[in-house]
């Protein structure tokens, strides 16, 4: 399919030029993954990548993919911060938005921590959102998303510095493979957020296009 070898081949294109930049590389793609478009693993795999090349200590490369991490996300929170409830209600119905608010009332700093510790493919991004639209102090969100991300990323530049040899064997060898899957991932994160807000749209509304009394 033209469609699916096009952003492929921009894909590839794309992680040649990140992959050269370094700990750079690593910031842009953090702030991107966390704020405008999720592109789930990849992050994950261009730590791991960059750190089994054994140009700079591995510390290094965790660190840059945690600053890029924390920039994305206080993108996320801030726009989430400033529309408030509002803005997650667009995004969930009433009954999750309160649900997620009540949440971070309980859990608090874990809530954000947790979430950006766990493994791809969990959705992170509406943690963000979650966390600007519910008001959870600034400090204290860039504390955990800071502790959260940063285990994570030191796990998987500690392995891919030691390990490194076996990792870049296997993704040089599954290359295209492993690509397209992330690509598959993050197409499909998308579709599924899109279904979920046409969803909620249809529930604001009544029979006939009018805004039920529920959303009023």
């Amino acid at each position: 399919m033209p469609f699916v070898d096009h952003r492929l081949l921009l894909a590839v294109s794309l992680w040649h030029r990140l992959r050269s930049m370094g700990g750079p590389g690593l910031v842009l793609l953090g702030i991107v993954d966390n704020s405008v478009i999720p592109v789930t693993g990849s992050m994950d795999v261009l730590c791991i990548w960059l750190a089994a090349r054994h140009h700079e200590p591995w510390p290094y490369y965790a660190v840059m993919a945690t600053l890029g991490a924390i920039i994305g996300g206080s993108i996320t929170y801030g726009l989430a911060r400033q529309g408030g409830k509002e803005a997650m209600e667009r995004k969930l119905s009433k009954k999750r938005a309160s649900q997620v608010a009540n949440k971070f009332e309980r859990w608090g700093f874990w809530a954000v921590a947790l979430p950006a510790l766990l493994p791809p493919p969990f959705p992170f991004v509406p943690f963000l959102v979650a966390a600007g639209a519910a008001q959870y102090p600034r400090k204290r969100f860039f504390g955990s998303l800071a502790l959260g991300r940063g285990v994570r990323y030191c796990i998987e530049a500690f392995l891919g510095f030691h390990y490194g040899r076996g990792i870049l064997r296997f993704l040089r060898e599954y290359y295209a493979p492993a690509l397209s899957i992330l690509i598959g991932l993050a197409v499909l994160g998308t579709v599924l957020s899109l279904i979920e807000y046409l969803r909620y749209k249809t529930r604001r509304k009544g029979p006939q296009g009018k805004p039920s009394q529920a959303a009023a």
